[in-house]
């Protein structure tokens, strides 16, 4: 692939594709969409979960399945048509047909006042229910009289499917990567993290060495990660080191951090030193504002050490939970770089090594070529990344340390330390 942004493309191409499946957090629409990724990356599998399996708190609810849904006014005009816009019918609505009066259709009509020419997202996945979503603009306009409601959906058994993909490493030490995928054709919520993880997964598998293994899931959000949990929940106390949820990471807003419970994991360390080394402006969130799958994964009696690297967080831009969340508002350059922090994350993971000094005193650079031999009051970038790092690999502190130390971005550390080992400076401790 020749695109000048290869990542930020195909995540942007891959999101464009999948944007009008309606999914929901069962049905076929969320199945098409995890085979979509699993014809990308064969080794993906898909798990199902049966409709009335108790996971911890929660019950697997029925599937849900629609072919159509409108409304017809007095005049015979339809509206909030399901086949234009799957936002327009609340997720998990009830099948139903019948004539009401404008009165008694209001109770089932959604809008956003102050955001009057949008339509909302709604769902209503664990009441019986049914709702269709438009804009205020239509909705003040509608007349008395009465009014045909067609709502063509499946509530029946089946089951909930989620995928996952397991990259073997080195090491049992697992990293994972979580991304919700039950959002019906909004584009940074979650396609992108949906398209990311795909892409992030594929640059590990191009990989001819991991010391670290990976994990990847997409689940329907809430009730998939529950389930993964509840089948997999020792294994991941016990091996898992790091995990990230990913979640609106392709609009062009600032960076946003969600830390994990305590705020002090190996996962927000990562995502720290990368936004510092980057010198890259972001917004700091407290776990008491989360609102993702942190809120499963960093529950006080699961404790796994989740954090997330976000654009704008969710519920923080205007376009979040409407029609105006789609393809326009995704960005090529802003999924490529959200991409590029990841990977500079994982590269800091997989060289997160210990190293310690050969020389008793400082070394002398010039003579292996690593100090300008003309004295000079400032030192160039390179030789003040060499000088810092000196300064403080002592055998104890590793690579992860040194970058936040240092605070120049982890490829820079990386090569700096790699050619101070080979000038034999430095030497591996771990």
């Amino acid at each position: 692939m020749s695109y000048q942004f290869r990542e930020g493309r195909f995540m942007w191409d891959q999101a464009e594709e999948l944007f009008p499946i309606c999914r929901s957090i069962t049905g076929e629409g969320l199945r098409h969409t995890l085979s979509h990724l699993q014809n990308i990356i064969p080794e993906i599998e898909i798990k199902e979960v049966p409709s009335g399996q108790q996971i911890f708190d929660w019950t697997i609810p029925n599937e849900w399945n629609v072919r159509d849904a409108f409304i017809l006014t007095p005049n015979g005009e339809k509206i909030a048509n399901f086949r234009e816009n799957n936002l327009h019918l609340v997720s998990y609505s009830e099948p139903i047909q019948k004539k009401l009066s404008l009165d008694e259709l209001q109770p089932h009509l959604h809008s956003i006042p102050d955001k009057p020419d949008l339509v909302p997202y709604r769902t209503s996945y664990y009441r019986r229910d049914w709702g269709f979503c438009m804009p205020h603009n239509l909705r003040q306009k509608l007349q008395q009289g009465t009014y045909e409601v067609f709502i063509d959906t499946k509530l029946e058994p089946g089951f909930l499917n989620y995928a996952e993909l397991y990259i073997s490493g080195q090491s049992k030490e697992e990293i994972m990567f979580s991304t919700y995928c039950c959002h019906p054709s909004l584009a940074n919520d979650n396609l992108s993290g949906v398209v990311l993880a795909l892409a992030l997964a594929m640059g590990l598998q191009e990989r001819e060495k991991l010391r670290h293994s990976y994990r990847f899931l997409w689940t329907p959000e809430t009730i998939g990660a529950l389930a993964w949990l509840h089948d997999n929940l020792d294994h991941a106390k016990e091996s898992v080191k790091a995990g990230f949820v990913l979640t609106c990471v392709g609009d062009e807003g600032p960076f946003s951090y969600m830390p994990s419970r305590t705020g002090k994991t190996l996962a927000d360390r990562l995502i720290c030193a990368v936004l510092l080394a980057n010198e890259l402006p972001y917004c700091a969130y407290s776990f008491h504002q989360r609102g993702s799958d942190e809120r499963q994964f960093c529950h006080p009696n699961i404790d796994l050490p989740f954090a997330s690297l976000m654009r704008s967080k969710y519920d923080e831009f205007d376009e979040y939970h409407t029609s105006a969340d789609n393809m326009d508002f995704l960005s090529k350059n802003a999924l490529q770089e959200t991409y590029d922090l990841h990977m500079q994350m994982i590269e800091l993971l997989e060289e997160n090594r210990v190293y310690t000094p050969t020389t008793v005193g400082e070394p002398q650079l010039g003579k292996r070529n690593l100090y300008s031999s003309l004295s000079k009051s400032v030192l160039d970038g390179d030789e003040t990344i060499r000088y810092k790092i000196l300064g403080y690999a002592d055998g104890k502190l590793d690579l992860l340390s040194l970058t936040e130390i240092v605070k120049a971005p982890p490829p820079v550390i990386i090569e700096q330390i790699q050619k101070l080992v080979d000038a034999k400076v430095l030497e591996l401790v771990t």
